[in-house]
C-alpha cells in the first residue's frame, strides 16, 4: 500500500485502474478534436462547391429537356391549339388520358412558320414514356409540326 495525494493509503489496484484511466484519457481528448476538425474542413469545401458550382440557366435546362424528349421519347397524335405569345397551346391523347400542354418556343422561333394560323391544327407530340405530361411539338432538332420541315439551326 502507499499513500495517495491526499494522505490515505489505496489499494494498488485502484491505483493502477487510476494511471490506466489517465493513461487512456488524453488519447480519447485529442480524438474528438481531430473529428471535429476534419468535420469542419468537409463542411468547408462542401459550402465553398456549393457556392462556386455553375449551375445551367433556365434556358439551359429547358434546352436539354427539349432534347432529352425529342430523342428518345414516343411519338403520338396531338392538336396544335394555339400560339399566345412564345407559348404554343397543344392538347394530345396517351393511353386514353388527354392531354393539354404549353411549350415555351421563344427559342426555336426562327422554326416556327411565320403565318401562325398555317400550323394551327393536326401535329405529333413526343413524349417522355414515364411522365406523359413532359412532352413537346418542337425542339432544335425534330418537329412534330405538319406540313413543315424545320431543319436544326447551325
Amino acid at each position: 500500500m502507499r499513500r495517495g495525494r491526499v494522505g490515505t493509503m489505496v489499494d494498488s489496484a485502484e491505483s493502477l485502474a487510476h494511471e490506466r484511466d489517465t493513461h487512456v484519457r488524453p488519447v480519447f481528448g485529442v480524438l474528438p478534436l481531430w473529428l471535429a476538425a476534419a468535420l469542419a474542413v468537409v463542411v468547408a469545401a462542401g459550402v465553398i462547391y456549393l457556392v462556386c458550382r455553375t449551375r445551367p440557366s433556365p434556358a439551359a435546362r429547358e434546352r436539354h429537356r427539349r432534347l432529352a424528349v425529342g430523342a428518345k421519347g414516343r411519338m403520338a397524335g396531338g392538336t396544335i391549339l394555339d400560339l399566345q405569345g412564345d407559348e404554343l397551346l397543344y392538347s394530345y391523347t396517351v393511353r386514353g388520358v388527354e392531354y393539354t400542354a404549353a411549350q415555351d418556343v421563344s427559342a426555336l422561333r426562327d422554326q416556327l412558320p411565320e403565318d401562325v394560323t398555317a400550323f394551327i391544327g393536326p401535329a405529333t407530340v413526343r413524349y417522355q414514356p414515364g411522365n406523359p405530361a413532359n412532352s413537346i411539338v418542337i425542339s432544335e432538332e425534330w418537329s412534330g409540326l405538319r406540313g413543315r420541315r424545320t431543319s436544326p439551326t447551325a
